[in-house]
């Protein structure tokens, strides 16, 4: 296979950091006002479905310009799942929403990409391969915006965009939180922006396993208890490298990038063990995974995430940690 292209570059605007603070305050506002409803929690993917023990296997047989960092030795790696709802507030899994697939790869050792040891390297997924919005500036004021009502954010997108790209953008938003999910076993992820491996740009992909058939339950935890009490389940973890500002851009997270012009890889396996989520033991885990950290910037330097959206995260994801008191 044809190594990936390094020409690939971060565009880093010289207000980023007091815009981000700015984000920062604000996801932290709402953040509290949440808490108030619902109790301590996330400002985002509040509601925890259920987590999951793991095995993550680096295979030994991939590209060599994928062998960096987490893959840069084949074998074996504990590794927790947390399956999330994207939502600020706790609602129904049967009302639409973006679900979150993370996956933190435990027991390693490396520089950090904020500098320092890091002993795990933290994938955050959802099922779209992209986000709704380029920037992060138009995502925080949407979901500023939404948590005001949906009158707010109807007036928010034409206020914005004008009314007929208001509008088309609102179905957009629409049609991927309410498109119909058949659970996490049978779905796709995306972590949408891109991450570093090596000197490359990539992006990640869980692929189901096709003997996984979606499911047409609407408790999403009890769909995969049933499935993880009766036996394990992999999925394939893949990478797909940047090629060129076009196809690939790591600037725009709202850009599915072209699969055709940049195939994914599969470099690595996560098999979901078999267990008893409802034991002592299962539920002791539940609340441990709740209580932990997982964020994209909890990763190797190898794998330090890229783009705007994802430097955004950087910092609001920190003052959430902080808002909650998370154990890290």
């Amino acid at each position: 296979m044809k190594a990936p292209s390094t020409d690939w570059k971060e565009d880093i605007a010289p207000d980023e950091e007091e815009r981000f603070a700015k984000y920062a305050k604000q996801f932290g506002l709402l953040q509290k006002v949440k808490s108030k409803e619902f109790g301590p929690g996330r400002a985002l993917h509040r509601k925890q479905v259920l987590a999951l023990k793991a095995n993550f296997e680096v295979l030994g047989d991939i590209p060599d310009h994928a062998r960096h960092g987490l893959f840069a030795f084949p074998g074996n790696h504990e590794a927790w799942i947390r399956l999330s709802n994207g939502s600020m507030s706790i609602q129904p899994d049967s009302v639409g929403d973006i679900r979150g697939f993370a996956v933190k790869v435990r027991g390693l050792e490396g520089q950090g990409a904020l500098g320092g040891p890091v002993n795990c390297q933290d994938f955050l997924l959802i099922n779209l391969p992209a986000f709704s919005s380029p920037k992060s500036a138009q995502f925080v004021s949407m979901v500023g915006a939404l948590a005001q009502g949906s009158g707010a954010l109807v007036k928010h997108m034409i206020s914005t965009y004008g009314f007929f790209k208001g509008i088309m953008r609102m179905k957009k938003i629409a049609s991927s939180v309410n498109r119909k999910f058949h659970g996490f076993a049978a779905e796709k992820f995306y972590t949408a922006a891109p991450i570093a491996c090596g000197p490359y740009a990539c992006r990640v992909r869980l692929l189901p396993d096709p003997a996984q058939k979606p499911s047409g339950k609407k408790d999403l935890a009890a769909d995969m208890k049933d499935r993880v009490q009766k036996g394990s389940m992999t999925m394939d973890f893949q990478l797909q490298f940047f090629t060129d500002e076009k196809s690939t851009p790591v600037e725009d997270a709202s850009v599915d990038w072209n699969e055709k012009d940049a195939p994914y890889v599969t470099v690595g396996r996560l098999t979901v063990l078999q267990q008893d989520l409802d034991s002592a033991e299962g539920q002791a885990f539940q609340e441990e995974a709740e209580k932990s950290v997982f964020d994209p910037w909890q990763a190797l330097e190898d794998h330090r995430p890229l783009g705007d959206v994802m430097r955004a995260r950087k910092v609001v994801y920190f003052a959430s940690q902080k808002g909650r008191s998370a154990a890290q």
